[in-house]
């Protein structure tokens, strides 16, 4: 691993990302392309967690809203999503040849194993890709956050955000205005005092207590995961050394 910026990472896939073009729940060819990337750096020897969302099947704040439905309950059926996405992703990663464990937050000993941060971290020195489903296991708190809280727990160098195939952090969203304009790096508080909305404020404040690093990049274009790990620039950093 001489030359690598990092050695263990965490990947957080939102469930829209999953969902490639928004014609199926679960877009197979994403599927497979998240699996490919992850087995190139895998194969570097880089230890590979993954966080992935929902939102591709639930999203608690939207089911609350249109609904009618209790915060908390659409938060736990969100989780659920989660799990869902683990389980697919998971089925296709070992099809690429990865040896993979979940872990939940909420017990489900059936399908998967309950997250325990030591196992976890055993997993990974073993060579096993570990996949991170149902959240923090308790409502109000974003996947976002999830990852950023296992990414420190397992002691992880950086927490990498693939989000809906945006190449960065822009200004405002690139979707709507044409002339947004994509950051190079951010300071956490340059982040939260701008009040940009790709990540909540809990996850960014929790990596600045923490002092870990945030990517935002887009997984789908090929090698841009193994170029962040070799220490090129990709995206947006925010944080990192000075």
């Amino acid at each position: 691993m001489a030359g690598l910026r990092y050695g263990r990472i965490v990947l957080k896939l939102s469930g829209e990302e999953l969902s490639g073009d928004g014609r199926s729940i679960v877009d197979p060819e994403v599927l497979r392309v998240v699996a490919r990337e992850v087995r190139a750096v895998h194969e570097l020897g880089v230890q590979v967690a993954l966080v992935v969302g929902g939102g591709n099947i639930v999203r608690g704040a939207e089911m609350s809203r249109l609904l009618g439905i209790d915060k908390v309950t659409a938060d736990y059926m969100g989780m659920l999503a989660t799990v869902i996405n683990a389980l697919a992703l998971q089925e296709v990663l070992e099809g690429h040849g990865l040896e993979t464990r979940v872990q939940t937050a909420i017990a489900m000993h059936q399908i998967a194993e309950p997250f325990i941060r030591r196992r976890a971290i055993r997993h990974l020195e073993k060579g096993r890709v570990v996949l991170f489903a149902a959240g923090t296991g308790s409502p109000y708190f974003t996947t976002d956050t999830t990852a950023a809280l296992r990414a420190i727990e397992i002691e992880a160098g950086a927490v990498l955000m693939a989000k809906n195939r945006v190449p960065g952090v822009f200004d405002k969203d690139p979707r709507v205005h044409r002339d947004a304009i994509m950051f190079d790096r951010l300071t956490y508080l340059e982040y939260i005092n701008r009040g940009l909305q790709v990540m909540d404020t809990t996850t960014v404040s929790l990596c600045m207590d923490n002092g870990l690093d945030i990517w935002v990049f887009n997984l789908q274009e090929p090698g841009n995961l193994e170029r962040i790990v070799r220490g090129e620039h990709v995206g947006t950093l925010i944080g990192g050394a000075p």
